[in-house]
């Protein structure tokens, strides 16, 4: 389904753009790597995933704008803002430069030397001691070296193929090739297959927690001359190409949708350049040599790079054991005693709803559920939806189980989940073996949603108990995403999840829902309803008020119906992570509306959807952004909290705590920056993060106790937000918002923990 070509209520200066809103988001995962508060290998964990958000980046969207350009399309009817891809790609390469420039400078004179202080160093070749260069010679010799493909360059050797985010070195080679004195390039890669981080052996004496560590590709560099005997080197230099991967299907024509993906996911390999990393002192011919090659902008599409290219490898010395004082104390998921003390998850069902917050509370009782379907006699069928799962996945194990064991199983896996292609091929073929009827959902849209269903018969009647989610069904991102899933037996759930997996596998239209709300038959349509019910009640004079939290808000048509609600006298409340094009802080129409952003060690994932409706609230939970893919483009699931209990959890609580954070939220200011906000004087200083993770573990949760609580207070922007100079907005106003605050009991002392969470 397409999204509908409607113009922008307001004028497009009213909108952010999108591609810019990322960087902002990319932006603030940097800031995490600055933060001393943070434990250093947190940090450089940081540092770490900022590498690897931008290659989605440049893989994706950077490539998108520059194929629309080369098409020959100026898309401004299709952006809110207004902005073609000409001036996208401009305001990205000036805002890139300047954040990869930061990037390497936090690295150099921040992280790494503070880990060489505190027992973890970075060596230079140049450096090693006499064992160590023993060591890394006869390294090369035996595990590096016959992996190695050295590769010429010349008029019977044309330039080779570069995959994609592989690491090269390229070399300037002088000697007597084809009969006479020539100049030569040439390029070898740097093995994937090797760790790239290697750790040197320590000597005699050195303290447990104490490890020098050399980069690979510089090991590689030390032997260069053994892989051209006869030529001098004259130079080398590093690099990398970032690729198009963007898979376009065209499932109308594909015969076979699970080899066409397959056959996509090789081709990805293979896109068009859009990116070259280079170490910044490489020879200008190498510049020139690797811009023709790979047919790139010299100026926008070159970013020289004063250390290791690819930053993102550094990431194995945050899974070093020990230096426990280096990183954040780890997280120890609780299991909810209601789930733990009943005698099976079917009598609790039975009795009652089940909500878990993850990673605060444990992954296990999903896991346990499909599991004990799997194996129960009574259970005759499994239904699940599998998104992004784990490679090793006991939810997908289980489904195999289930069919081998003579159980209807149906398995929903998504192909073409964006970088989990080949993960999900290799399960949608474990499963076809196992007997579990695999399909692929509907052509021409991406299945999204989080779904579970099991059909059990007890006595004489068939019983249907659901599992809703805003996240994958993946145990490992369980651990570091914030996700809620609800467990119900409400026969409603269960009639409209049945219904949902009817429409996924077979033919379905014209369903009245009773309880889901699905897209992309009505979802945005829905949430419209929802806002402009609130818009009415505040005309009216009726109790009105919108919290958001999502990953991501870009949608024109849903900003506008914001927009329009605070106009009427909405207060609104947006926790987007990510993406945010809505505009606040407009006199006249958006002074009411307060947007921030909390990145901190867990990635915030889930999406919540609270609407006061004149007292009688409403809280929804759902696998969609408030993004046109997500509304007209992917099958989402929008659903309803109707316990009172779980309602008050997650408005008095998740809530609250995140509305009232000083520590790690940002604060959307009109000029598109974020200023993060700090504890004014005299108030507690919140880290909601930490709030949620003792609340999950704390008896109040039984108790049925709620200690945080909303209170409304005037909240200021804080002194130091001060717009850009090239802004391109109204100028800043004061505005007016609800916020909360814990009661003293409550009140954390700040923390020095930190994390690394990942794009979405």
């Amino acid at each position: 389904m397409k999204r509908p070509q409607i113009p922008p209520g307001f004028p497009r200066d009213h909108y952010l753009n999108r591609e810019i809103m990322w960087l902002a988001f990319n932006g603030r995962v940097l800031e995490e790597a600055a933060d001393p508060t943070n434990p250093l290998l947190e940090r450089l964990k940081f540092l770490c995933i900022f590498s690897s958000n931008l290659d989605e980046f440049f893989e994706v969207r950077v490539a998108g704008l520059q194929q629309q350009i080369l098409a020959g399309i100026e898309p401004q009817d299709y952006s809110a803002d207004g902005m073609g891809p000409a001036e996208q790609l401009a305001g990205i390469d000036a805002r890139v430069h300047r954040l990869v420039s930061e990037q390497y400078r936090l690295l150099s004179d921040d992280v790494m030397p503070g880990l060489g202080s505190s027992g973890i160093s970075w060596v230079k070749t140049a450096d090693l001691q006499k064992s160590e260069r023993e060591y890394v010679d006869a390294l090369f010799a035996k595990s590096v070296y016959p992996v190695l493909t050295p590769l010429a360059i010349d008029p019977g050797h044309p330039f080779p193929h570069v995959h994609n985010k592989s690491l090269n070195i390229g070399l300037m080679l002088e000697g007597v090739h084809a009969g006479k004195f020539q100049e030569l390039f040439a390029v070898v890669q740097v093995p994937a297959v090797l760790d790239r981080v290697v750790l040197l052996p320590k000597s005699g004496g050195e303290e447990a927690e104490r490890i020098r560590f050399v980069l690979l590709e510089d090991v590689i560099r030390g032997h260069l001359a053994e892989l051209f005997s006869g030529f001098r080197v004259m130079g080398h230099t590093v690099f990398r190409v970032t690729r198009n991967t963007d898979l376009e299907i065209n499932e109308d024509e594909a015969e076979d949708l699970l080899l066409t993906v397959e056959e996509g996911v090789r081709q990805r390999l293979r896109g068009d350049a859009v990116r070259l990393e280079i170490s910044a002192d490489a020879d200008n011919r190498f510049v020139q040599a690797l811009v023709e090659a790979f047919d790139l902008d010299p100026k926008r599409d070159v970013y020289g790079v004063p250390s290791a290219v690819d930053l993102s490898a550094l990431s194995a010395l945050h899974q070093l054991e020990g230096f426990k004082a280096l990183k954040d104390e780890p997280l120890v998921p609780r299991v909810p005693q209601a789930v733990s003390a009943a005698p099976t998850i079917w009598d609790l069902l039975r009795t009652q709803d089940v909500l878990l917050h993850h990673p605060y509370e444990s992954f296990g009782p999903v896991r346990d559920f499909i599991e004990r379907a799997a194996d129960d006699p009574q259970v005759l069928a499994i239904k699940q939806t599998l998104y992004r799962t784990s490679a090793a996945s006991p939810v997908a194990s289980a489904l195999a189980r289930a069919a081998q064991n003579g159980k209807q199983v149906t398995a929903l896996v998504e192909l073409t989940a964006r970088f989990d292609e080949q993960n999900n091929i290799v399960w949608a073929r474990s499963l076809e073996q196992a007997g579990v009827h695999v399909v692929y959902g509907v052509v021409g849209l991406k299945t999204h949603c989080k779904a579970a269903l099991v059909v059990r018969k007890e006595g004489d009647e068939l019983r249907r108990y659901v599992h809703l989610s805003t996240g994958n069904y993946n145990p490992t991102t369980a651990r570091v995403y914030t996700d809620l899933g609800l467990f119900t037996a409400n026969p409603d759930f269960g009639e409209d999840t049945s219904e949902l997996f009817n429409l996924l596998t077979g033919y379905s239209q014209g369903r009245e829902w009773r309880k889901l709300v699905v897209a992309p038959v009505g979802l945005r349509e829905r949430v419209l309803q929802l806002i402009d019910r609130e818009r009415a009640n505040a005309e009216a004079g009726l109790p009105a008020r919108i919290i958001v939290k999502m990953n991501a808000l870009v949608e024109p048509s849903v900003i506008d119906a914001l927009y329009r609600a605070a106009q009427a006298g909405v207060t609104i409340d947006l926790i987007v992570r990510g993406i945010c094009c809505l505009r606040p802080g407009i006199p006249g129409l958006s002074e009411r509306i307060r947007v921030i952003s909390i990145v901190d060690k867990f990635l915030e994932h889930s999406r919540i959807f609270y609407f006061e409706n004149a007292g009688t609230s409403e809280v929804w939970l759902g696998s969609a952004d408030w993004m046109p893919r997500n509304f007209f483009r992917r099958i989402e699931v929008m659903f309803p909290v109707e316990d009172p209990r779980h309602k008050a959890r997650i408005v008095d609580e998740i809530l609250a705590a995140m509305l009232s954070d000083n520590v790690k939220a940002r604060v959307l200011q009109a000029d598109g920056t974020y200023v993060r906000r700090t504890a004014a004087a005299g108030e507690p200083v919140v880290r909601s993060q930490t709030i949620l993770q003792g609340l999950a573990r704390g008896p109040a949760r039984e108790s049925g106790e709620h200690p945080v609580q909303f209170i409304p207070v005037v909240w200021r922007e804080p002194a130091s937000a001060t717009p850009a100079s090239d802004a391109p907005t109204p100028a800043r106003i004061r505005k007016k918002a609800r916020r909360v605050r814990l009661p003293p009991r409550e009140r954390p002392a700040r923390e020095s923990g930190g994390g690394g969470s990942v794009p979405d």
